[in-house]
């Protein structure tokens, strides 16, 4: 598949085939994902994986801020990846001072790219994914049992994806979302 038709056919799922994705697999995509591109090349992004249906119930119960959408899609879902970074390092010019105003954005941002280089990856592979943004970093922090350095970006659903959904393909005009700028 080349870059362009997977950029253009990878779409958020929330409905799975009842069959977990092989360990093996995920090693694959995550093995993919860390090429993702980060500030002065430090690679803060980390995943973990569950496949644990009771810990999955657990995310679902007690990490989305109750998101009614997002309970029932890790409810459906067989494997979730908690999406962390390393705290500090993104957007420094040294060990104290950052290098703009943005202050430690950079670390947000830095996680953004390996989060859609990881679903880009896993759209490669055939597993169909969705990133889920309501949640309680904290409590997710806890569940999975994360590392003090690090701190909870985003949780991704990821799965086979069901044969009966269909993801929206509906996308803005180019003219509505782009602009050149002229003295």
């Amino acid at each position: 598949m080349d870059a362009i038709t997977m950029i253009k056919e990878r779409r958020s799922i929330r409905k799975f085939k009842n069959e977990k994705v092989d360990r093996e697999l995920m090693k694959e995509i995550v093995d993919i994902a860390k090429w993702a591109p980060s500030w002065v090349n430090f690679q803060i992004a980390r995943y973990t994986l569950v496949d644990n249906e009771e810990i999955i119930g657990q995310l679902a119960n007690e990490g989305v801020n109750g998101f009614v959408y997002n309970i029932d899609t890790l409810k459906n879902a067989k494997g979730v990846a908690v999406l962390s970074f390393v705290k500090g390092k993104s957007g420094k010019i040294d060990e104290t001072n950052y290098a703009t105003s943005l202050g430690n954005s950079w670390e947000i941002f830095d996680a953004g790219i390996a989060c859609q280089t990881f679903c880009l990856a896993a759209h490669a592979k055939g597993v169909g994914t969705c990133i889920m943004g309501v949640i309680d970093e904290k409590s997710i922090a806890r569940i999975v049992n994360l590392p003090e350095e690090e701190t909870v970006a985003a949780l991704i659903v990821y799965g086979y994806e069901a044969d009966d959904y269909v993801a929206s393909a509906q996308r803005k005009e180019t003219e509505e979302i782009m602009r050149f700028a002229d003295k």
